[in-house]
């Protein structure tokens, strides 16, 4: 019997996007692009025939754009949605309005008609797919009743350790389904937070400072990008500079390290952790949340180790129960 081939609907303005986006997908054996659409009208007719696994889409396209769309599929027919779209340039923090209505993920759109020459982008761009075809997606109108349901019970007290004034440092890894994470937990905090906050987010190139803007834009924190020999401050959310490391010094300042990346990502989360343990030791928190794969567990574990907080996103609030969840099984999460 052939396996199972996930299922790929693109939305695009662009002929020459969809090409170019059809001859990576059609490189994989196990991907299948089951139709292609110029806008979201033309989609959300598409979506309720062909029940795609993941629809791929842009955000600037005329009549129902992104937003729109994925607002659609999100209260209709309810799928993974990966954002598609040219990075780094004016307006593309509109992309993470995509992910607040519901879209799962963010890749860099292929902008080479040369196959050969799209390198990292294609594979990144196939791995999320397979990433995002085992998601589960609820409805947005259940989502948001949950969510407001969850909002109407009184919040348990926080644990009396985290009441101490001897914390020094919080530490928050995520990937797949972090900036959604990311935005719910960082614009619930006071704008006095009495800890600085360092971000390490996986996230395709190029889409970085919009996500750090964007965050900036829907929180009372200050968020920014760390600076090497910087000393954090409380009340401020710092993040990597894209393809580098995040660490820190005896002092606590900030190292921003050019070391190879660690088991394939740079930044790493376990990097920033490890050295965060070393720095803080019993004085920090350590956070980890949603996202593909191990990177944070061997972070996490080292900050358990020196006696840290160890935080873990569980299963049922995760996009991708695979970061924390390594974290769980290795025993690094409290």
């Amino acid at each position: 019997m052939q396996p199972k081939r996930t299922r790929v609907l693109i939305v695009d303005d662009s002929l020459v996007a969809i090409n170019i986006l059809m001859k990576i997908l059609q490189t994989a054996s196990d991907i299948e692009v089951i139709g292609t659409a110029h806008d979201g009208k033309e989609a959300m007719k598409l979506i309720g025939n062909l029940r795609p696994a993941v629809v791929c889409t842009d955000f600037h396209m005329p009549g129902m754009n992104g937003l729109e769309l994925v607002e659609n599929i999100m209260q209709h027919h309810p799928c993974p949605v990966l954002v598609v779209s040219v990075s780094a340039t004016p307006g593309s923090s509109n992309v993470f309005r995509l992910l607040e209505a519901g879209a799962l993920d963010i890749v860099t759109k292929p902008r080479l008609e040369h196959a050969t020459a799209y390198g990292g982008i294609a594979n990144e761009l196939l791995s999320k797919i397979r990433i995002l075809a085992g998601v589960k997606v609820f409805k947005r109108k259940k989502l948001l009743a949950a969510a407001a349901a969850a909002s109407a019970k009184p919040a348990p007290p926080p644990p009396t350790a985290f009441g101490q004034s001897h914390y020094q440092m919080v530490v928050i890894g995520a990937s797949t389904g972090g900036p959604q994470a990311l935005l719910t937990i960082l614009s619930n905090l006071p704008f006095n937070y009495p800890v600085p906050i360092v971000c390490v987010q996986h996230i395709s190139d190029g889409f970085l400072n919009n996500l750090v803007s964007w965050l900036a834009n829907n929180s009372t924190l200050k968020c920014q990008l760390a600076l090497a020999g910087e000393l954090p401050q409380a009340g401020t959310v710092y993040f990597p500079q894209e393809r580098a490391h995040l660490k820190f010094d005896p002092c606590g300042k900030f190292v921003i390290s050019a070391d190879p990346p660690y088991k394939g990502h740079c930044p790493s989360v376990s990097v920033t952790m490890q050295s965060a343990a070393e720095c803080f030791g019993a004085n920090m928190v350590s956070v980890l949340l949603t996202g593909m794969g191990d990177d944070g567990a061997d972070g996490m574990r080292a900050v358990s180790m020196a006696g840290g907080i160890t935080i873990a996103q569980d299963e049922v609030s995760c996009v991708v129960f695979g970061m924390p969840k390594q974290a769980i099984v290795m025993g690094a999460a409290k």
